[in-house]
């Protein structure tokens, strides 16, 4: 499994692709990310809603979906870092 914290802090830093198995065994490639210059104003203090904290699970900005989206950590396959620069 992947470390949360530093994964999280990695995506405050940068763009990432990772590939996960959903809950429905199909595997999702998913552009992400959590530095705030991807997300929109209005969003970002969505993320600091307070919610009982699940240590498998990490929420992050979809940047193709303009959205929340989350994952588990045990099902990520694979992580590429794509750098600070936009997408």
């Amino acid at each position: 499994m992947y470390d949360k914290t530093e994964l999280r802090d990695n995506l405050s830093k940068c763009v990432a692709k990772i590939i996960f198995n959903k809950t429905d065994v199909t595997q999702r490639e998913m552009t992400c990310t959590l530095m705030e210059d991807y997300i929109p104003q209005k969003e970002v203090s969505v993320r600091h809603v307070p919610r009982r904290d699940n240590e498998s699970v990490l929420a992050v900005w979809d940047i193709d979906s303009n959205d929340w989206r989350s994952f588990n950590l045990n099902s990520i396959v694979n992580i590429e870092y794509i750098g600070v620069n936009r997408v």
